[in-house]
């Protein structure tokens, strides 16, 4: 009885009180009660089906010596190896591999220790006859010496073994590296493989925009693979294009390059160096203008475009994008604008009315490049019809134009004076372009009798001369 009393002193000082329930399974004679600190206490023999409720006690106050506490010896840190425990900090959970996480994890990077390594030479420099020195030299034997030592091999070899597994740049040319650098945008990867007996001779392929895509799979998880679009052509006019993914970038790049030699595409052109007039394209959120330019004007435009109008033959070429960048948005509505241009007899024939070209380098010579089955009066044509050429093919589409830049010397006073000067020839240039269309060349009242008076004689003569020539030379 003094030991329960006393159990109860304690149980009324105590925070928390909670009970057990020994059953008969229990070891006779003691029970100890779980908790932080546990009370023993002999028991009489239990009686079956009985229970006995003992308290189990949690104080802050001193314990007797019939309380005892209980420690643990063991810890997580103690069970595991050291190379366990850095496995379940640095590796992925189940959950996260079907996500797609940690695929990189445990790739080591091998190292060649050989690599720098001589038979014979070492920490020690010695000199070993038959390993890093000849046996004889002349007439004498060689002899194992020591030599002074060597601090910056070891340092030499650290340093090559630190640079291994790293990525190297290729070192490419600057006409085949592309637009950035060592990346594939822009870079010739050859022309499609051969089908059967057909072999694509003159063909180049260039890759526009190579990217790593990724698809969510519930059961997979992350998916990642490589987009490759290319763009293939035989710079006369015949082109395609193609978007290929595979689960690495070589079978992406083949896949994409000989798709795109399967879908061939004719592209007419104005005398084998520009397009056949202006035009207007859209797709989706991308718009482009596209003008026409005479010869030696060269490619002004978006690396994109310029790379298709490598590969298809346009060596002159304006285009203005408007909108969206999107890469391939840029190649459809590209190409599409291509696939949608009139030839010249179909604007003669559709409008009615001939189609003359005038050009500086002509002179502003009117030059005839189509002409319809029967050609339009003033009566005929409407009031309201739009007779400008922009107008015509770029729609209902007016492209933006930048208002030039006023010279500063305009705002003093000699620029008056310059234009009082020149006042007398200020419409010369509108004048000569007037009697350039309406009497095709310049002319007056002894043109017809003398034809030498005519400005243009020189240059008729000339033209004379050269279709004398080209003749003469198909004769041959």
């Amino acid at each position: 009885m003094s030991i329960l009393s006393s159990a109860l002193k304690i149980a009324t000082l105590s925070q928390k009180l909670t009970f057990l329930s020994v059953s008969e399974k229990c070891v006779p004679g003691f029970v100890r009660a779980r908790g932080l600190h546990s009370l023993v206490l002999p028991l009489p023999k239990i009686m079956g089906g009985s229970n006995l409720r003992v308290l189990n006690l949690k104080s802050s106050v001193p314990c007797p010596w019939y309380i005892s506490q209980t420690t643990y010896s063991t810890s997580f840190f103690v069970k595991h190896t050291a190379e366990q425990l850095w496995k379940g900090v640095t590796s992925v959970s189940n959950a996260g591999k079907k996500r797609g996480r940690g695929k990189g994890v445990g790739k080591k990077t091998a190292k060649d220790l050989n690599r720098g390594q001589i038979i014979g030479v070492g920490k020690a420099n010695i000199v070993w006859p038959g390993l890093n020195a000849p046996i004889l030299q002349g007439k004498e034997l060689v002899e194992r010496r020591q030599l002074a030592p060597d601090p910056d091999r070891e340092a030499k070899l650290i340093k090559m073994r630190d640079t291994m597994g790293q990525f190297r740049p290729l070192l490419l040319s600057p006409l085949e590296r592309g637009w950035s650098g060592t990346k594939m945008h822009g870079r010739s990867v050859g022309p499609p493989d051969p089908i059967g007996e057909d072999n694509f001779e003159g063909f180049d392929t260039k890759i526009l925009e190579m990217k790593t895509v990724a698809n969510m799979d519930a059961n997979y998880g992350r998916i990642r693979r490589f987009s490759v679009f290319a763009f293939t052509g035989n710079k006369q006019g015949l082109a395609g294009f193609a978007l290929a993914k595979g689960a690495d970038g070589r079978g992406a790049l083949k896949r994409a390059k000989n798709r795109a030699g399967q879908k061939l595409l004719y592209i007419e052109r104005f005398n084998e160096h520009t397009v056949l007039h202006d035009f207007y394209t859209r797709f989706g959120a991308t718009q482009i203008f596209v003008f026409k330019k005479p010869e030696g004007f060269g490619l002004v435009c978006h690396r994109g475009i310029k790379a298709m109008c490598e590969l298809i033959g346009i060596k002159d070429l304006y285009a203005k994008i408007k909108g969206s960048t999107n890469l391939q948005h840029i190649v459809k509505a590209f190409m599409l604008g291509l696939i949608r241009q009139k030839s010249h007899s179909q604007l003669a024939k559709e409008k009615g009315l001939y189609l003359v070209e005038q050009r500086s380098d002509f002179q502003n010579f009117p030059l005839v490049l189509a002409e319809p089955s029967h050609c339009r009066s003033d009566s005929e044509i409407k009031y309201d019809e739009p007779m400008n050429f922009s107008q015509v093919c770029f729609g209902d589409q007016i492209p933006y134009r930048k208002k030039p830049y006023e010279p500063f010397y305009k705002k003093l006073p000699s620029w008056e004076n310059h234009l009082l000067k020149t006042e007398w020839r200020r419409n010369h240039g509108e004048v000569r372009r007037w009697h350039m269309r309406e009497f095709n060349g310049l002319k007056n009242h002894l043109s017809s009798k003398y034809p030498e008076v005519d400005a243009t004689y020189a240059f008729q003569i000339w033209q004379k001369k050269k279709a004398e020539a080209a003749a003469a030379e198909e004769e041959d």
